[in-house]
């Protein structure tokens, strides 16, 4: 495994004199409805290549019940590095991009680092605010399988195992009755189960 530096057009490379003197945090962005290895997987490679202090989940949605973030909690605990990030949860009136400024001006002692799948660096290429948001964090890009991307903006790759596993196809797969043994967090499956979430 290893970090590939970057875009046709935009080389990045880690200031490692720089950043021991800062805090460095992963910033994982995701419904992770439900979250799954892959998720674990991902954020994992992308901590231990960049040298990361910790990655911080970040979910977008939740229901009433706070659905999404039990599943996390209970995927997440005692796994080192992790945690979660709320900032985004529900937050319609905030944009992305007022997310990280905010973000950053509270924690000015920290280096953020944005984790990507390669289809939402595609989809952010066409963004207005994506050369603020790589000028406020380093934009890390994972490859997902099935999607290539290029870009202009100076996005970080790091490569990570291929794990062709969506949220999307675990859902599906448990409204038609079957149990996706061993590719969602066995404490995330049984809080699937006891409730009776999507099917189970």
């Amino acid at each position: 495994m290893g970090i590939e530096l970057l875009t046709p057009y935009t080389k990045v490379e880690l200031d490692t004199q720089q950043t021991k003197k800062r805090k460095q945090i992963g910033l994982f962005l995701g419904k992770f409805a439900p979250i799954h290895v892959a998720h674990l997987v991902i954020a994992d490679q992308v901590r231990r290549e960049l040298n990361l202090e910790r990655v911080l989940f970040m979910p977008e949605f939740d229901d009433k019940k706070g659905t999404i973030i039990s599943l996390l909690s209970r995927a997440l605990k005692g796994c080192v590095g992790f945690g979660i990030d709320m900032s985004r949860l529900n937050n319609r009136a905030q944009t992305l991009i007022e997310t990280m400024r905010e973000l950053t001006e509270n924690h000015q002692d920290t280096d953020f680092y944005f984790i990507m799948g390669s289809d939402m660096v595609g989809y952010l290429s066409q963004h207005e605010d994506a050369v603020a948001l790589a000028e406020l964090v380093q934009i890390v890009g994972v490859q997902r399988p099935g999607f290539r991307t290029g870009t202009s903006l100076p996005i970080l790759w790091v490569d990570v195992p291929q794990i062709a596993i969506s949220s999307t196809g675990l859902r599906e797969m448990m409204h038609q009755g079957n149990t996706p043994q061993f590719l969602i967090p066995e404490a995330a499956l049984e809080f699937i189960r006891e409730r009776r979430l999507y099917g189970l």
